[in-house]
């Protein structure tokens, strides 16, 4: 099966593939080879290549794609023609050697070995040449072992059996000098096999061959874009040996692989940072689409019910075939999410005036970079020649930028000594793509490797800190306290509602070196729901952190204090508080005076309250007592003769404690019922408030 793609004519067509068996015919007239002129790299992954070609008339063009790239080549691929149209776009099927074989007497297996291709073949009539000619039809080739003279071993051999126009022959397949088809047709379809497998095993590529119609001489362009490798950045910031210095020299490289499977030769060569959508979908993949199978009529069959006895229905038996697999269906799934295709990559931008991109060193190459909604685009201004499987780095900013040095606090980095950090801000027309940047310090001698940091994404105007190593000629020694003010209380409903105002005090003493003066940043971890009061002004906020400035003279020690709160806004039910509660909340300056002699009531009424449970606690501690003396007696009075003085004296003290004990339970009732009518005032109390 082979893949024939036909467009409409336009002056630039998206193809939509579809699959047939026939093949668009055209008259080809001169065309020159299609050229790799243009390639845009994104660091969407993926890769954008243009070829062009010099063409006249109608024209058939060729171009090689490795099999692994044909679907995004079906998905993308796009034709530029302003002169003419697009015939079609024909291509080999994705199994070509499955479907050759398909078509021939043999299977894959059959050229393993002449033995095996001899067996496949039985029946075909083969001419054999050398000491035995014959002529005849293929019985069979079977292999024979046989014992070498000496004890030398064995030996296996092939005996092939022919029939022949004299009868059935034999000879050893190894003692033949040839042996040979005598159908033409057979021996050139044995040719072919072999051929398909030879160039299948040369290269794994397609070849599409393009047809465009029109006249006269035009240029034509065929592009696609397909997955590449991300090109990376890599920064170098030069630092000037003037630590007050507002500018440095920052330069970007790009980094980039060829593994197109093809040299690039004098290309021009686009590089764009972005995040674009792409996708992939199995379009050189064969599908089917599942089809109910029924059974064949079959006229004249009588099938009578079966008997079951009684009235109960008869059932029909299932004449209905078996299912069975269908055979020779090759079905594919798609290896990636299906959706709709991404834009088309845009065009390269056009060259930029003489002196609109940044300045290089003598020599290099130019870039001209634009910016445009979604991505960045660094367009190199010389042709690039790439040979495949190598990579190459080309410079696309190189560039004084302002930068400040400074020392960067982060408490979960090192929580004694900051970082030596840059503040890095882009002025320039278009943003930055994110990299590792390396940095260097001019000194006495010239410059020297510094340390390395990591760049985000730095869009036009914005700026970034960068940090690069451990500045241990500063420490910083820190501590936090923390409280909580009542700010406003108020009842109602038996629910107290207070505001208070969270306060935690964060104190850093900086001690700077006792030579160099620092510009520093504390860089703190922002707290869920503070807002900074302290210091008033100078805090930058960003989605994580508070940077606050501090200035270090030399050798001196310097005292940050921050300052962050919190408002929060909490209830409590009246009924729930405790003694202490109601004596702080009473005493606040925060309510108001309302409030505050509702809760010296509530006092009051709780004091009546527990000034009642004093007494019933001791009237039941009394109580238990005089039961256990109770006790006592009774265990006395059982062991001691009755008519002694001391049984009576048992008993007298007997009687005594009950009376204690009757007046105990009446005091305690009394109590009781006090305490329950304080109960009930401070119920009515706090339903009324």
């Amino acid at each position: 099966m082979r893949l024939n793609l036909r467009l409409k004519k336009t002056r630039s067509l998206m193809l939509a593939a579809t699959a047939g068996y026939g093949v668009w015919v055209s008259t080809p007239a001169l065309a020159d080879g299609l050229e790799l002129d243009r390639v845009m790299l994104s660091t969407g992954g993926v890769g954008y290549f243009e070829y062009e070609a010099k063409v006249s008339g109608n024209a058939t063009l060729t171009l090689d794609v490795p099999l692994d790239q044909v679907d995004d080549v079906l998905k993308s691929l796009v034709v530029f023609d302003d002169k003419g149209g697009v015939g079609g776009v024909e291509l080999a099927g994705r199994e070509p050697i499955a479907q050759m074989f398909r078509d021939l007497p043999f299977g894959p297996e059959a050229l393993e070995s002449p033995v095996a291709l001899l067996n496949a073949l039985q029946g075909s009539e083969v001419v054999t040449g050398g000491s035995r000619m014959l002529r005849g039809r293929l019985l069979k080739v079977e292999a024979e072992t046989r014992d070498l003279p000496g004890d030398q071993g064995t030996v296996t051999r092939n005996r092939i059996t022919l029939l022949t126009g004299e009868g059935i022959q034999q000879l050893v397949l190894e003692d033949a000098e040839s042996i040979k088809f005598a159908d033409p047709v057979l021996q050139g379809q044995v040719d072919k096999a072999l051929a398909g497998i030879a160039q299948a095993h040369a290269r794994d590529r397609r070849s599409l061959t393009i047809t465009a119609t029109g006249s006269g001489s035009r240029t034509l362009r065929v592009a696609y874009v397909t997955g590449t490798p991300l090109w990376k950045t890599s920064y170098r910031l030069s630092l000037p040996a003037d630590t007050a210095s507002a500018k440095a020299n920052l330069q970007g490289w790009a980094v980039l692989e060829n593994t197109s499977g093809q040299d690039w030769k004098n290309v021009e060569l686009t590089l764009v940072s972005g995040s674009p959508v792409t996708f992939r979908q199995a379009l050189y993949a064969s599908y089917y689409v599942d089809r109910p199978e029924v059974p064949v009529e079959v006229v004249g069959r009588i099938l009578p019910n079966v008997d079951t006895g009684g009235s109960a229905l008869a059932e029909m038996a299932d004449a209905a075939p078996k299912d069975y697999e269908l055979q020779d269906r090759s079905r594919a799934f798609a290896a990636g999410a299906v959706g709709a295709a991404p834009p088309m990559p845009v065009a390269a931008p056009a060259p930029m005036a003489a002196g609109a991109g940044p300045g290089l060193a003598e020599g290099t190459t130019e870039v001209a970079s634009t910016e445009a909604l979604t991505q960045v685009v660094f367009r190199l201004e010389k042709p690039v020649s790439v040979a495949s499987g190598r990579s190459l780095s080309v410079p696309i900013v190189d560039r004084d930028v302002p930068a400040a040095r400074l020392a960067l606090y982060q408490p979960g980095v090192h929580d004694r000594h900051p970082l030596a950090a840059v503040r890095l801000t882009n002025d320039g027309e278009t943003g930055l793509p994110p990299g590792i940047l390396t940095l260097y310090e001019q000194g006495p001698t010239g410059f020297a490797y510094v340390g390395d940091a990591r760049l985000a994404v730095l869009p036009a105007g914005e700026e970034r800190m960068v940090s690069y190593a451990l500045d241990q000629k500063l420490r910083v020694d820190h501590a936090e306290t923390s409280d909580s003010t009542l700010t406003a209380g108020s009842i109602a409903g038996g629910v107290f509602r207070y505001e208070t105002v969270e306060r935690r005090t964060m104190t850093y003493r900086i001690a700077a070196p006792a030579r160099e003066a620092r510009s520093m940043i504390l860089e703190l971890p922002k707290l869920s729901g503070y807002t900074v009061v302290a210091p008033a002004s100078g805090v930058e906020e960003t989605d994580r952190y508070w940077r606050v400035p501090a200035t270090l003279d030399a050798g001196k020690t310097v005292e940050v204090k921050v300052v962050a709160e919190r408002k929060g806004a909490s209830g409590l039910a009246i009924a729930n508080l405790n003694d202490a509660q109601i004596a702080y909340y009473g005493a606040s300056g925060a309510i108001d005076a309302k409030t505050k002699a509702a809760f010296a009531k509530l006092a009051e009424l709780r004091r009546a309250i527990s000034s009642r449970d004093a007494v019933i606690e001791g009237a039941n501690d009394k109580l238990a007592r005089l039961g256990e003396e109770q006790a006592r007696l009774r265990e006395n009075l059982a062991s001691v003769p009755k008519d002694t003085d001391l049984y009576r004296r048992y008993l007298k003290k007997l009687d005594e404690q009950e009376t204690a004990i009757e007046k105990l339970q009446a005091s305690l009732a009394e109590a009781q019922d006090a305490r329950e009518t304080a109960v009930a005032k401070l119920d009515e109390f706090i339903a009324g408030l």
